[in-house]
């Protein structure tokens, strides 16, 4: 009876360590937004998109993974196997049985590899954005990198230091996506009236505010996680196969990944079921709202 008890109060902590909110009627079809990382939070996505999607008619949930964002937790271990945890919470606390997954960068591979091994929870997986390929984007990242600064010296040492790291590492990880914010890659190329309103409108509210991140988890990630730098398109294939629709929307202009990688997801995935977004970049739902909600509407419905 004490084991008992312990486990219970063990679930009862955990979900109350994890952040989480739901928009819109739990009559409707749910959809759980993952968001990237690690060291990531909901809070983008939460503070422009969550509400709106909402009232297309979906019950959304948005939350931040243990040990990331608004979900302090010094203990986590930021396995996959903790996400996976993770989201079985939220299913239990919103009582939901099956949900369409809404996958953003990093929370692409926890997605694909929950949706795989948790098939029978998952309606439809979209990925938005989201990372399958992780060595061919950092590859491609490095590629830019020395065509961009070829007569820069400097750079180029700094990107021979960065491909003599240890790939496995956070230390690889981090300097190849801060050459990729030198590069502008996570920048839309032309901000609109509406854009900018929505970014000046986020940056005044709560959800900036709490934009937190711990720069710890990269490290514990790769410390405790044996799977890393993932190839996801053979679990992709298998999820098609399993009857699990696939969708994929990726803004045109996100450079960090290459049209050989874009292309082939599209095979992957099917036509139909592809949209790229025009003067778009990483963060779609911000850059191009209007397009990434009707492209959502539309799959998901």
């Amino acid at each position: 009876m004490k084991s008992l008890l312990f486990l219970l109060l063990s679930s009862y902590l955990i979900a109350q360590d994890i952040y989480s909110k739901a928009y819109g009627s739990q009559q409707n079809p749910a959809v759980v937004f993952v968001h990237g990382g690690p060291s990531g939070n909901a809070t983008l996505f939460e503070g422009t998109t969550a509400q709106k999607l909402a009232d297309k008619g979906f019950y959304v949930v948005v939350y931040d993974r243990r040990g990331e964002g608004r979900s302090k937790d010094e203990n986590a271990t930021m396995t996959f196997k903790e996400s996976f945890e993770d989201l079985n919470q939220l299913y239990n606390t919103y009582h939901i049985k099956k949900a369409h997954i809404l996958a953003h960068s990093f929370g692409g591979v926890i997605g694909t590899l929950f949706t795989n091994q948790f098939p029978e929870k998952v309606q439809t997986l979209t990925l938005a954005g989201a990372l399958f390929t992780q060595q061919e984007t950092y590859n491609h990242i490095l590629k830019q990198a020395k065509e961009h600064f070829k007569n820069d010296v400097a750079q180029l040492q700094e990107i021979s230091k960065i491909e003599n790291l240890d790939k496995n590492s956070a230390a690889y990880r981090k300097r190849c996506y801060e050459i990729a914010s030198k590069l502008n890659f996570f920048n839309m190329p032309h901000p609109t009236p509406e854009s900018k309103n929505l970014k000046t409108k986020y940056e005044a509210s709560e959800f900036y505010r709490n934009n937190i991140r711990n720069h710890n988890s990269p490290i514990k990630f790769y410390q405790n996680e044996p799977l890393n730098n993932l190839d996801n398109t053979s679990i992709l294939k298998e999820i098609k196969r399993k009857g699990i629709p696939i969708f994929a929307v990726y803004g045109k202009n996100d450079g960090i990944f290459s049209g050989r990688q874009l292309n082939s997801l599209k095979n992957i995935v099917g036509e139909k079921n592809f949209n790229l977004i025009d003067n778009c970049s990483h963060y779609l739902f911000l850059d191009q709202q209007d397009e990434f909600l009707k492209f959502i509407e539309l799959k998901l419905k």
